[in-house]
Order: C-alpha cells, then sequence, then structure tokens
C-alpha cells in the first residue's frame, strides 16, 4: 500500500518523510471520506485518509449544538453500502449520527491518519503523481505520493464572523454558532442571534426553550419551507416532482405549498428570494430553511426578528432602522468557509475553473472533489439502493440542476480519455480507478 523513502527536493531532504500511496489519498474523515473510502475498501482499492482532527466527522463531534437532528429523513442520509439502524427514528440526533457514523467506519475497517494537518497539494507535472504535504505533532512532516486525491473537506472548516463595529467594546459573550451547545447557560438572558438560516432559527428555538429571550438578525431574504408535507419530506417530495416537471414549476409548487403551510412570512420580517429554492441552492448553493418549530415562536412572538445591526455598544446594540436595546450575548450563526484554497495549490489562469468547488483543471489528473455537506440534491441522486432505473433518473435530474457546471467535474484516467466524476459518486470513482493498470485488487 505504500512505501517509504526521502523526498525529491533537496530543501526537504532527511527532513520529511515520503509515502507512497497505491491508491487515492482522501482528504477528511467526516461522511464523504468515509462513503469513499467504504467503496474502496469493498473493491480491493488501497487508500490513505488524512484527518486533521482527533476522530472522524469531527464536525458533528465537535462543532454542533446538543438538539441538532438530521433535517432530512435517514433513509436520505445513510452513506453507501449500510443503512441506518431500523430502531432510529425518522430524524435520527446528533448522537445516533456519530453513532452511526463511527460503526460505519468500523464495518469496512476504515482508520483515518488522526491530528495530520495537510499543508500543501499539488500536482507534479513531472512525476504525473499528486504531493501532499502534512504536519503532525509526533511525526513532524510527511509527503504523500499518489495519483489520485479526493478532498473530502467539506465548506464548514473555518467560522466566519462579520466585523461589525463597536463588536470589541461590548462586554457580553460573543461566540459563533460552532461553539454553541446549549441555552442551558444562557437562562434569563436577552441573546442576539445574527444570522437566519437554519443554525440561526434552531438555535433561536434552543435559547427559548431554555427560558431566554432570543432575538434574531434577517440581514438578507431567505427560503422557509416546512420540513414535511403532508406527513412527506418536503425535499423528498420536491425530487420526486423533478422526475416529471421541470425545475421552475417545481419550484412554484413548494413555494405555494410552503405559503399554504406556512402563511405570509414578510409581515414577520422573514423575506423570500425572488429566485426558487431549489434554483437558489442549485446556482448560488443556499440552502433553505426546513422549520422544524421557530416560526410559530416568531408568530407569538417569543422569538423577535430584527434587521442588520448597525453598531455594538458596551451593553447593547444599534440596528440600521435606528432601534437601541440591551443584550447579554451574541451569537454568530454566520457560517463557515473552506480552507482548501489554502493548501490546494492551484494557477488561477484559464485552464482553471474560476470556483474551486464547483470544477477542476482538466490537465491535472485524476484529481477528484468530493463535496462533504450534506444536500440532498446529492444524497438523494447518489445514495439510494443500487436500483438502475433510479440511478438513470437520478443522473438526469442532477443534469438538470446543475447544468454546465456539473460536467467541471473532470478527471482523467491512465489513458488520458476524460470521464466526469461528480461529488457524491464513489461508484464512478471506483471505474475509473479499476482502469487504471496500477490499481489491481
Amino acid at each position: 500500500m505504500a512505501m517509504f523513502g526521502p523526498c525529491s527536493d533537496q530543501d526537504d531532504f532527511m527532513t520529511r518523510r515520503c509515502i507512497w500511496v497505491n491508491g487515492p489519498v482522501i482528504v477528511g474523515a467526516g461522511p464523504s471520506g468515509l462513503a469513499v473510502g467504504a467503496c474502496l475498501r469493498e473493491q480491493g482499492v488501497p487508500f490513505v485518509i488524512i484527518e486533521k482532527a482527533d476522530c472522524i466527522a469531527s464536525l458533528w463531534q465537535k462543532r454542533t449544538y446538543d438538539r441538532l437532528k438530521l433535517h432530512l429523513p435517514k433513509e436520505l442520509c445513510q452513506l453507501p453500502k449500510l443503512q441506518f439502524p431500523q430502531h432510529y427514528p425518522q430524524y435520527p440526533t446528533k448522537g445516533q449520527f456519530i453513532e452511526y457514523l463511527e460503526s460505519y467506519a468500523k464495518s469496512f475497517d476504515i482508520s483515518p491518519q488522526f491530528n495530520e494537518c495537510v499543508q500543501s497539494a499539488k500536482y507534479d507535472q513531472t512525476l504525473g503523481l499528486w504531493r501532499v504535504n502534512t504536519a503532525t505533532s509526533t511525526q513532524g512532516e510527511v509527503e504523500y505520493l499518489c495519483r489520485w486525491l479526493v478532498v473530502a473537506t467539506g465548506e464548514n472548516a473555518e467560522p466566519v464572523i462579520p466585523e461589525i463595529d463597536g463588536l470589541n467594546e461590548f462586554s457580553g459573550k460573543v461566540l459563533h454558532a460552532s461553539e454553541y451547545k446549549s441555552g442551558e447557560s444562557f437562562k434569563g438572558q436577552k441573546v442576539l442571534v445574527v444570522g437566519c438560516g437554519n443554525s440561526a432559527m434552531e438555535i433561536s428555538l434552543d435559547l427559548f426553550n431554555h427560558n431566554a429571550a432570543p432575538s434574531m438578525v434577517c440581514r438578507s431574504s431567505v427560503h422557509v419551507l416546512p420540513r414535511e408535507i403532508y406527513g412527506r419530506s418536503t425535499f423528498e417530495l420536491a425530487m420526486l416532482l423533478m422526475r416529471w416537471l421541470p425545475l421552475w414549476l417545481v419550484d412554484k409548487i413548494m413555494l405555494v405549498l410552503a405559503w399554504l403551510i406556512l402563511g405570509n412570512m414578510e409581515k414577520y420580517g422573514i423575506k423570500r428570494p425572488s429566485m426558487g429554492p431549489l434554483e437558489l441552492k442549485n446556482k448560488k448553493g443556499k440552502t433553505p430553511v426546513l422549520d422544524i418549530g421557530s416560526l410559530s415562536k416568531i408568530r407569538s412572538g417569543d422569538i423577535k426578528v430584527v434587521p442588520e445591526v448597525s453598531i455594538f455598544s458596551r451593553n447593547g446594540v444599534e440596528l440600521i432602522n435606528g432601534n437601541k436595546f440591551e443584550i447579554d450575548a451574541v451569537v454568530f450563526a454566520t457560517g463557515y468557509r473552506s480552507n482548501v484554497p489554502n493548501w490546494l495549490k492551484v494557477r488561477s489562469d484559464s485552464k482553471y475553473c474560476s470556483r474551486l468547488f464547483m470544477s477542476f483543471p482538466t490537465h491535472a489528473p485524476n484529481l477528484i472533489r468530493t463535496v462533504a455537506y450534506f444536500s440532498l440534491l446529492f444524497f438523494f441522486f447518489f445514495f439510494r439502493k443500487e436500483n438502475s432505473s433510479m440511478r438513470m433518473d437520478s443522473q438526469r435530474h442532477h443534469s438538470r440542476l446543475g447544468g454546465k457546471e456539473s460536467r467541471g467535474f473532470t478527471q482523467l484516467d491512465s489513458q488520458g480519455e476524460d470521464s466526469l466524476v461528480h461529488p457524491w459518486m464513489p461508484s464512478k470513482l471506483l471505474k475509473i480507478l479499476a482502469r487504471s493498470g496500477n490499481m489491481k485488487q
């Protein structure tokens, strides 16, 4: 599987250990990385998974709040080759999902290299190999040489906190949603939640349930949909409709159903985007909010919706409409950014796509990108049971959603032939590896 030796660069000689991997190097031990590893393991293809944390699925284990549950039915969220236990509820809890992932890794004998952080990854055209440089606290610097690179780090690597005037002067508690665990410690406090996505909505609800007084900053428009429509998952229904109807029409139907069930939300300060929820997800990556009870508290006034923050003071905040009020704490549910551009070394000339996470350079062989966020648009299409007709429908739907950008996931096999590689299709990866002369079982 691996061979050891000195690196070729003179500067690195005797200071960096080099490892040859006769298969892919997978960066990230979250659900995406585990899924690829399991499919490779089943086919006898060697691989190495590099994980900077000390556990699998570190985002779920260390940076999520206690009350979190899957927002989609378990049938749409299970990884390849292993179903959720039957006794799990329809929407598994955070703890159950982590338990499932640990069982998944154990079932397929997946043992990531923990506490190893990727410093850089670049394709060496002279060698025809990827050179992945990592750093560990115990082994120092390591360089992996491989023909395939799988990026499975997701888009939630680094928390984002916007710069707002006066924030440094605010005397109360300031934290990002990744640090929030429970509203228990905020009992009786006035808490400002900045953001209006799924995390912001759920954190606001959790704060209210723990007798805090939450106010939610809704800076931009957002789609809010019911989690279920007449007992069926909203997104499952949307994907079902897309088997026969165009995307724009499905968007219209979903918005009408949402209006009938949830009512008009603009009078509560929540404005809908002009673009439909599925189209918005496809073009801008913005996920609609699935309501699990927050809207009823917004209607009753238990969760207040306020406009954008203008400036913080020592004990409070001023909004852009001039209103001022005191607060005790601030939770920024303002999302994350990927750190992949920091270590994946690619040029930004015409041979490369302008958006790292949508497509990749076609001249760099065997770069395979897997997006590690739980979007139903990927789970539903590619992680359903192995049914040929369903797979054909799913690929047609993905093409309709992705347009030209979905064709950017390109890699070259050992004969130089182009192959499309979708982010959640380990089976495609296996076919590519199987065509390579060095990938023998």
